[in-house]
């Protein structure tokens, strides 16, 4: 149940926009493997003057921040990160020097779900891979 927030500048298509999010989602479905139908993810825009990015970066600079459940491997990690890079090169242009990623691992106990700690619940997927 992995929860993705994707910060750029505005001004990009619908289309380019729907793009980075599904090369996102196959990224974490081949690394994290988790379900192809557990997607929730955001896009927050912000105008030049209320995001600064690095001068060695382009205009396409984007954040991406993933907030999963703590448990996956460092090769899982590795594979995410070339994967995100991999797939929104080849789906919208955008260089690897312009993607930032963060990973947020929540421990299990700390994320509810159901009304009960995700800990205590059958998630419907393996976290540690």
């Amino acid at each position: 149940m992995p929860m993705v927030k994707i910060e750029m500048r505005a001004g990009k298509t619908a289309a380019y926009k729907k793009a980075l999010l599904d090369g996102v989602h196959q990224a974490l479905v081949v690394a994290f493997k988790i379900p192809d139908n557990d997607r929730v993810q955001k896009i927050c825009e912000f105008t030049p003057e209320n995001m600064e990015i690095p001068a060695n970066k382009t205009a396409d600079y984007i954040i991406i921040e993933i907030t999963a459940f703590q448990g996956r491997s460092l090769d899982a990690k590795r594979n995410l990160y070339k994967n995100i890079v991999t797939e929104l090169s080849a789906r919208t242009g955008i260089r690897g020097d312009d993607i930032a990623i963060i990973l947020q691992e929540v421990p299990l106990e700390n994320w509810g779900v159901r009304g009960k700690p995700a800990s205590e619940v059958d998630i419907g997927f393996k976290v540690n891979v």
